[in-house]
């Protein structure tokens, strides 16, 4: 059985690079749950930040269910992750090193229609970096046309 993806955060990878990733669950309500099937979830922006011995998924925007009444969910609220303590203490002794941040890179229902976010532990990337990726990718991509063109 597969896994189902429900959104990515695609600028992640372009503005970090990815150290190591990590599963992890969250905590949602039934009306986020059943949007989520509906495919309207969105991690552009968010961050993942250690509270205590606790990380919270701050600016996941999940749109309210439509069908919800009044009890429907705040779409930004903050989210907490659930983690071993094991791996929370590591992370947090991590995230203290300069320059490294928590960041979600994608949020999936697993093969238990459980719903998972890959979370990643990154350090940010200067400008010259971004621009020297891209430079990369624009190589790949012209040799690529090449080869393609000669056979």
């Amino acid at each position: 059985m597969e896994t189902k993806n429900i959104a990515t955060n695609r600028r992640a990878r372009h503005e970090y690079y990815i150290e190591e990733s990590m599963e992890a669950g969250v905590v949602l309500t039934g009306t986020e749950v059943k949007s989520l099937r509906r495919g309207k979830g969105n991690l552009n922006d968010s961050y993942a930040q250690i509270k205590g011995i606790e990380i919270i998924l701050y600016n996941c925007h999940i749109s309210p269910y439509d069908y919800g009444n009044r009890f429907n969910h705040d779409p930004l609220r903050p989210r907490k992750l659930l983690l071993h303590k094991e791996e929370i203490r590591r992370l947090i002794g991590k995230t203290k090193e300069k320059g490294f941040t928590l960041v979600p890179l994608s949020m999936y229902f697993d093969q238990k229609n459980r719903v998972k976010v890959e979370l990643a532990l990154a350090r940010g990337k200067k400008m010259y970096d971004k621009r020297e990726d891209l430079a990369k990718k624009d190589a790949e991509r012209e040799m690529a046309r090449a080869l393609k063109g000669r056979e």
